[in-house]
């Protein structure tokens, strides 16, 4: 089955022409099936870039997905133009009354500040809150899942001296998880970041299991199951040149940066990179997806009523 978003969402002839396919509303309709519901809360400021590369890896998945773009309600883009803004995005509080199978909450350009002092701050802990009523599986990525992780747990970010940037080798720590089902024993994954979690501080909380994480780059993806979430803190669904963007963005403006680590071939940045993440980015999302599927009420007014889900 396709994914369902906007037929003139940017997204939708970028993964027509890789081979996605993609339904309209009206095609959706005609299936006697209940499609599984994700929202996308997108705090990146290329939110075009962003929801194309989420859409790419959900859409993927042989269920129906119907996606729903999420912005803050307190706070407006200046990245993003307002039309498409308008168009293709609902502030949180036009759907708070709303159930999700999933939702995705992004990165965000904010790492540097406290996150008491980000400005929509308070409705993003409301939002964390809404999810143990509303949403039955979350899935908090680099910043989104760095801010889950210390609502929830108190687990505090940590700035690092020089920043995490290129392609690093993660363990598979738990091969039994249904979320890494498949997974190889190490796999690379893109990171981009200036913050850390610390593994000692995850593994004092109660509740959390790291299933992937580095030597040099610490704890990647954790499992917090009484919240029915994962954290990943770094970007499986980066494209092929999302780092070298960042790099050729930072050298434009003459910003301290290294050459992206065990990125481009020989780290010769005159050289094209090598994508060697996709196939454990689509396995990772359609492990979710799948376990998401196989837990959630197929009455979707019954999430949030119960803690136990339907293998239970």
């Amino acid at each position: 089955m396709p994914i369902k978003i906007p037929s003139s969402l940017p997204a939708a002839n970028v993964l027509k022409d890789e081979g996605v396919m993609v339904m309209s509303e009206d095609q959706a309709d005609k299936q006697d099936i209940r499609p599984m519901r994700i929202a996308l809360l997108n705090l990146m400021p290329k939110k075009i870039e962003t929801e194309t590369q989420f859409s790419r890896l959900i859409g993927a998945h042989p269920l129906q997905i119907e996606l729903t773009l999420l912005r803050p309600s307190e706070h407006t883009s200046k990245t993003t133009s307002q039309a498409h803004i308008g168009a293709f995005y609902q502030p949180w509080e036009d759907v708070r009354d709303q159930k999700f199978d999933g939702l995705i909450i992004t990165g965000a350009p904010i790492e540097h500040l406290p996150f008491e002092d980000v400005t929509y701050w308070d409705e993003i802990s409301q939002i964390f809150d809404w999810t143990q009523t509303n949403v039955h599986s979350t899935f908090g990525v680099c910043w989104g899942g760095m801010a889950m992780i210390y609502h929830f747990h108190k687990v505090k970010k940590h700035i690092l001296e020089a920043k995490a940037f290129g392609c690093f080798p993660q363990k598979n720590l738990d091969p039994a998880s249904p979320y890494l089902r498949g997974f190889s024993d190490t796999c690379v994954v893109p990171v981009s970041r200036w913050t850390e979690m610390r593994q000692a501080e995850i593994d004092a909380a109660d509740g959390l299991r790291t299933l992937l994480g580095s030597d040099e780059v610490g704890p990647c993806l954790v499992e917090d199951t009484a919240h029915r979430a994962l954290y990943i803190f770094n970007h499986f669904e980066y494209d092929t040149g999302t780092l070298k963007g960042e790099y050729d963005r930072d050298i434009a403006k003459g910003a301290p940066i290294n050459v992206p680590i065990n990125y481009y071939p020989g780290n010769d940045p005159t050289k094209q990179p090598e994508n060697r993440w996709r196939s454990h980015a689509h396995l990772l999302y359609a492990n979710w997806i799948s376990e998401m599927y196989l837990t959630t009420p197929f009455d979707i007014d019954q999430i949030g009523e119960t803690r136990q889900d339907r293998r239970n």
